[in-house]
């Protein structure tokens, strides 16, 4: 039996994403993201082309580095202005009954007592499709913006990481026992106090004396998602995260990743298909290879390379308006996507130049475009999936809603055809459907918070 693919749209709540200077395309309509409709109706859209989800991008800073000012990213709409994408998922929720949404928060600056509560809130109110993109941050202007003189170290970050874990798990799963609802209206006894306990967690960072506000909702832990691949973000994955999202240029590269991450999970008592990882890609497709071709070229006349250098410069931490276009760039040890700056380095070699950067951002990303007809399009999807080990693919928008419309008519038909997309939802969470159960296994860190059912 051939391998499912998965697939989550990847967006953010603003107008420039990924692709930067799309959204000026007189057919985009990603600056009507201010509008409630515009969402419910692309979470329609999705659910109609049988979507896993779609994944939510965030930030909490603004793109200041190129330059020493924010001010090419607020010229060009380089994710800012940017709204909380939390609070567009119960609409999305409410019009859908099968898509699952995965929503960045930067648990940084989160206090994780209430960050808990609203990601129960959430699993509740979209009946168990809630998961969470986990991240660390990297942009020295939003540890400013919550008080800060500026960002901890790239490693500390994550050791940070895994305590709030540690505690958002207690909280989760350790704080109200199976059974302890009862909504007995003819005793007038809604929850049981013997089966609900205070967490007490006393750490380096995080002090914590009560009990989880909301009551377990359907999957208790959301659906867990990392996208760390530098060496500590790895660690953290293997750790912790069910579905990993990476980005790279060749399958050998992808596929090594993969293999670590994996391998690192086994050596942590998980096993690997306890992690799903998802390939970062910008699709362009038409019926022809020739349309897709004349697509490309025609979204390519709205890429605004000043746009772009924002946000390379803020994603890999380096001012690259110090630089002349051919003089070799300085990386130094950055604390910002540490994986960004390495991946730039394996593709362009240790003397990389704005030049080299620009001529890889050939629409507005360092993300290099798929185009192609849709049976093209098909055939490299399942390659991925063949060679390099990924599960599935969070797929950049361009020019939307059209980008997610060609896929959805175009392409899911013909991996349908060919075994290795499905046909219908299962029923069930967003778990249930990407792994067959409703709950994180034993196998995973979570277990150790988990109180023994009560006789």
């Amino acid at each position: 039996m051939r391998r499912e693919i998965h697939l989550n749209a990847f967006d953010m709540n603003c107008v420039g994403h990924i692709q930067q200077g799309l959204w000026t395309h007189p057919r985009d309509q990603s600056s009507r993201y201010l509008d409630i409709h515009y969402w419910t109706d692309y979470a329609r859209r999705l659910e109609a082309g049988l979507f896993d989800g779609i994944f939510f991008a965030d930030v909490v800073g603004v793109y200041d580095v190129l330059g020493g000012s924010a001010d090419a990213a607020l010229r060009g709409a380089v994710q800012v202005p940017v709204n909380d994408p939390t609070l567009l998922i119960p609409a999305m929720a409410a019009a859908t009954r099968h898509l699952g949404f995965g929503v960045t928060a930067n648990l940084t600056y989160e206090t994780p007592y209430l960050f808990a509560r609203r990601m129960s809130t959430l699993d509740h109110l979209t009946g168990g499709r809630i998961g969470w993109n986990i991240v660390t941050g990297y942009l020295d202007s939003a540890a400013r913006a919550v008080g800060l003189t500026g960002q901890t170290a790239h490693d500390d970050r994550y050791d940070l990481a895994d305590e709030y874990m540690s505690l958002v798990y207690q909280l989760w799963e350790g704080s109200w026992e199976d059974g302890a609802v009862l909504r007995d209206k003819a005793r007038g006894i809604y929850a049981d106090p013997a089966r609900v306990h205070v967490v007490h967690h006393q750490g380096p960072q995080y002090k914590v004396d009560a009990m989880h506000l909301s009551e377990p909702s359907p999957q208790r832990t959301p659906v867990l998602y990392q996208a760390g691949s530098s060496a500590r973000g790895s660690r953290f994955a293997a750790t912790h995260a069910e579905c990993v999202f990476v980005n790279g240029q060749s399958k050998p590269g992808v596929k090594k990743i993969v293999e670590d991450i994996r391998s690192q999970a086994v050596e942590r008592g998980r096993a690997g298909a306890d992690i799903k990882v998802f390939l970062g890609a910008t699709v362009i497709t038409g019926r022809t290879d020739a349309q897709a071709q004349e697509k490309f070229a025609e979204y390519r006349r709205y890429v605004s390379s000043e746009a772009a250098l924002a946000h390379a410069a803020a994603s890999m931490g380096i001012d690259f308006a110090k630089y002349d276009l051919d003089a070799p760039i300085e990386t130094g040890q950055s604390q910002a996507i540490v994986s960004n700056v390495e991946a730039m380095t394996r593709s362009a070699g240790p003397q990389w130049t704005r030049r080299r950067l620009l001529e890889q951002m050939v629409l507005g990303s360092r993300q290099q475009p798929l185009v192609g007809s849709a049976e093209s399009v098909a055939d490299a999807l399942i390659a991925w999936t063949t060679e390099a080990d990924v599960d599935g693919f969070n797929l950049s928008r361009t020019v939307v809603p059209e980008c997610f419309d060609d896929f959805i008519a175009l392409v899911v038909p013909l991996l349908q055809e060919r075994g290795v997309y499905k046909t219908s939802y299962a029923e069930g969470s967003l778990r249930g459907k990407l792994f067959g159960h409703e709950r994180l296994p034993a196998s995973h860190p979570v277990a150790q918070y988990r109180r023994p059912a009560a006789a």
